[in-house]
């Protein structure tokens, strides 16, 4: 079975490389440079893969929808600039019976995540499983503005082998990553009409901070764990708290 691999990419040019050097199952590469500033387009291109430049940025999941559509086989696996294919998974996918692409809709796949080159095993993060290789007839991309995942329609089975997530090469990136999250997630909740109260924007993020940190077990991760927990704590706290002030002043534009 033929497979078209993609990857969307906003100023990825450190990451770019690795991740489409990783695709060497792939029987096409598609990179969607969603309006870089920087060379992510051109390292794809040098590398073999068919870049599609946006003029404009138009977020993840619609940009992640284009790149699907413009996927010449009908399945494809789709892959995050920050990620890479083990080789144990590029393998496994070669292995696929050519029954079970007719049995399955989609196939997911186990993520280890690291925080700058470290494995976190807990915080959430571990044993995490995500569907990343599906029927593009089937399956899609939800309408979510951050944290989209695949809706499928039929059953799903899983493929042997990891994709490694490396989620910053330092402390500032992640943080700034996680506060353009903060922002896209209140914007999401703002538009869906949710409803957000001084006591969502206190108690809130003390919870994330203890799911975290304690439930989820961060605390074995040492000083790694903390810091996550942390931002986690900040992310949430910055999520309600700009949900909360839009409503407030009744903001219509949230751009």
């Amino acid at each position: 079975m033929k497979i078209s691999a993609f990857i969307v990419a906003y100023n990825e040019a450190d990451n770019i490389a690795d991740a489409v050097k990783s695709l060497n199952f792939a029987d096409e590469i598609v990179v969607i440079d969603n309006a870089s500033g920087d060379d992510t387009g051109e390292i794809a291109r040098k590398l073999g893969a068919r870049v599609i430049r946006l003029e404009k940025n138009l977020g993840y999941a619609e940009a992640k929808k284009i790149a699907i559509e413009n996927c010449a086989n009908r399945w494809v696996f789709w892959l995050d600039a920050d990620e890479r294919v083990s080789p144990e998974l590029a393998r496994a996918i070669g292995k696929i019976p050519e029954e079970d692409f007719d049995r399955f809709a989609a196939f997911c796949v186990r993520r280890k995540s690291f925080f700058i080159r470290r494995w976190i095993r807990h915080c959430g993060w571990g044993n995490e499983r995500i569907i990343r290789l599906f029927d593009r007839t089937r399956a899609g991309i939800s309408d979510a503005l951050v944290h989209e995942g695949v809706v499928v329609q039929g059953p799903v089975g899983e493929v042997d082998g990891e994709i490694l997530h490396y989620t910053a090469r330092d402390f500032y990136t992640f943080f700034a990553k996680q506060m353009k999250y903060a922002r896209l997630s209140a914007q999401q909740m703002v538009q869906k009409g949710r409803k957000v109260s001084v006591l969502d924007i206190v108690f809130r993020p003390i919870g994330a901070f203890i799911r975290t940190f304690f439930v989820k077990l961060g605390f074995l991760d040492g000083v790694e764990g903390f810091t996550i927990s942390a931002i986690n704590a900040t992310y949430t706290f910055l999520k309600y708290a700009t949900a909360y002030y839009w409503t407030v002043s009744r903001k219509e534009d949230l751009g």
